[in-house]
Formats: C-alpha cells, sequence, structure tokens
C-alpha cells in the first residue's frame, strides 16, 4: 500500500508478478502523479516578488475578487499562497508567478501560455491567424476566448428594436473548457501548451496531462479532483469555476441550451474537449432589410484574396464587401497587421492596405 517500496538496493513498484526498479526521473514522476508534488505549490528561491511584478494584473484580480487591500500585498499574496518567504525575501510560488509576474519573455514560463490558431479546412495544413498568449492567467483566459469570438459566425435575431448576436458556439461552454484547460493542465510538462483551435468543422481545446489520477471514463464528469489546488482557488475567487467541479455538466447544459450538439472528451494523455461547429450560421441572414455581415473564419480570407486580385483595398471597400461597419474592419485589419499578413500605407481617409510581402 505504501508505494513505492523500498530496500538496500533502491524504490521498487510492483507490477503484476514483478517489481519495477524506479530511476531518478520515474520517481519525480511518480509522486509528481500521485499529487504529493503540485507544480502551483512549490516556491520559486529564483523569483523573488520585486521581479518583475506585474502591477496591472494584481490590482486587477484584487478588485475583480473584493479583496480588502486593508493589508499590505506581500500579506495578501502570502495568504492566497501565491507567495512565500524564503530566507527572509517574499518569493512567488508557481501559482503566484502565473497570476502576478510578467513571464511574456521569460522561457521559465513559456509553457504555461495558450496558443490560439486559426485554420483553412478540417486540418492544420493551411494557418489563417494564430496567436500566442503569454501574459497572466486571467489574460490569457480572456484573450483566448476574445480570439474564438472574433473568428466563429455569428448570426442575428430580432425579437425586439434590438438585434440580439449569437455565436454560433455558446459563450460559456468555451469559457468552462478554456478555464477548464489552464486549471487542470499538467504544468510539469513543459513540451506542450494549451491549445485553442478553429478549423472549419470544429473547435478543439486541448490541455496537456489528461484526467487526475482517480477519475475515471465512468465517474468523469460527476466527481472533481483538481491537479493545481491553488490555481483553482484562485480562479474560483473571481467566479471563474465552480468549486463542486460541475464544469463539465455546465459546457452541457449550456450546449444543450443553445441547441448545438454536445461537446465531446478525449480523457488520455491528452485531455481535448471539442465542439462541432455548424456551418449553416455562416449563410443565415439577419431577420432585417439589413445585408448580413460575413462573421465567418472565412473573412480573413476574403480579405486577402481581394488585396491579391486589386493590389490594394481600404477600409471602405471591405466594409461593402464583408457588410461589417467601418469600425470592425478596422480591428479585423489591425489583427491582420499584427499577424504579419498585411501592411497598412498612409493615414486617415488616405489608408490602404497591400498584402505583406
Amino acid at each position: 500500500m505504501n508505494k513505492p517500496y523500498s530496500c538496500s538496493r533502491g524504490f521498487y513498484l510492483r507490477s503484476g508478478p514483478n517489481s519495477q526498479k524506479l530511476e531518478r526521473n520515474s520517481i519525480i514522476e511518480f509522486f509528481q502523479n500521485e499529487g504529493q508534488i503540485r507544480y502551483d505549490e512549490i516556491v520559486r528561491k529564483d523569483l523573488p516578488l520585486s521581479d518583475k511584478f506585474n502591477e496591472k494584473a494584481y490590482k486587477k484580480y484584487i478588485r475583480t475578487a473584493k479583496i480588502s487591500d486593508v493589508l499590505d500585498r506581500e500579506t495578501i499574496l502570502i495568504n492566497l499562497d501565491c507567495a512565500a518567504y524564503t530566507d527572509g525575501v517574499p518569493c512567488f510560488t508557481n501559482a503566484g508567478a502565473l497570476f502576478f509576474r510578467i513571464n511574456d519573455e521569460d522561457v521559465k514560463f513559456r509553457h504555461a501560455g495558450i496558443v490560439c490558431a486559426l485554420y483553412k479546412g478540417m486540418d492544420k495544413s493551411y494557418i489563417i491567424d494564430a496567436k500566442e498568449l503569454n501574459g497572466d492567467a486571467v489574460s490569457n483566459i480572456d484573450d483566448a476566448l476574445a480570439f474564438l469570438k472574433r473568428h466563429l459566425n455569428i448570426s442575428y435575431k430580432i425579437e425586439t428594436l434590438r438585434r440580439e448576436n449569437i455565436l454560433e458556439l455558446p459563450e460559456d461552454a468555451l469559457r468552462e473548457a478554456i478555464v477548464n484547460a489552464v486549471c487542470h493542465r499538467n504544468y510539469f510538462e513543459k513540451g506542450a501548451r494549451v491549445t485553442v483551435e478553429i478549423y472549419d468543422d470544429r473547435v478543439e481545446i486541448t490541455n496537456p496531462g489528461g484526467i487526475c489520477k482517480g477519475i475515471t471514463p465512468e465517474n468523469f464528469g460527476k466527481i472533481s479532483i483538481t491537479r493545481n489546488s491553488i490555481i483553482a482557488s484562485m480562479l474560483y475567487r473571481i467566479d471563474y469555476i465552480e468549486q463542486m467541479g460541475t464544469g463539465i455538466l455546465r459546457m452541457k447544459n449550456a450546449a444543450k441550451t443553445a441547441k448545438v450538439a454536445e461537446p465531446k472528451f478525449d480523457l488520455h494523455d491528452f485531455f481535448k474537449v471539442t465542439f462541432a461547429r455548424n456551418q449553416s450560421i455562416a449563410t443565415t441572414p439577419a431577420l432585417s432589410s439589413d445585408r448580413p455581415a460575413i462573421e465567418s473564419s472565412d473573412r480573413i480570407s476574403v480579405i486577402l484574396k481581394y488585396l491579391e486580385q486589386n493590389g490594394n483595398g481600404k477600409n471602405s471597400d471591405f466594409a461593402k464587401l464583408l457588410g461589417l461597419s467601418s469600425q470592425r474592419v478596422r480591428e479585423i485589419l489591425q489583427d491582420m497587421i499584427q499577424n504579419d499578413l498585411i501592411e497598412k500605407h498612409g493615414e486617415n481617409r488616405y489608408a490602404y492596405y497591400t498584402v505583406k510581402k
């Protein structure tokens, strides 16, 4: 019962009738898998609070969580298990560093970010748009959801004087899947990141680590075991998760309410949530006399095709082509510039765009 067992020759695990000797890395992996060593609890002696502290993220979190600022910052962070004293110096825990440290250029935490990608077709052959999110944990979640909302289809419903925009997949379910991936991923695995991927027929949100030890396909979605308890607690304080482990059920219920297919779950070495997309939404007309806007994963390719055929184009050209407002088109064009897809020339009404050489 007391695994692993030891003798003068080392540590062993029983496997059927045989005993397997554990080497150093196997012993470390065993304790990680057993939950005896938790990534988010580890105090980082090499990361004092004074090193790259993210004041903006801290203030936003404290405000959102409605935590009083009567106590000093160090005490609050220690009470949140985000910091601890080491040789008299307040240092981040890994959880604290993920929430309150500027890590965008630090290779120590590059694996902790989120990679978002929009593909043309059913596989990864052609990337239309991609973004790496390496900010604080809360910003990464928000920005990943924004990426999905920016590239998924929208239909319109008008029952009153105001038009309601309806995302093709329920926003609550998408948010829940992203939060789940950030909260429950295996942060010891540094060779993979959380991914948010949009294909023509589906959306996949994947995190390394699979399901936690103790969860089986039979009890999946019915019981809750937390791999990263501090991260879960931090997200619970700002209402990003429910403490009772209702995330899977909430995803299913959100899909049922929105009358879309239930998400599918892959429970192996990587935990994957797959949402099937409704392709008919792209051509669903708005219930008004206005021209329906093209809000699909194709809009970037539509702009690129126009530029390739015409050499250049203006905001007004794309607004007419896509059926969008000039402000919305400016946002799309700005994203394309940031992703090195197009170039801007001139300013204001003289501005025009070309494909990036």
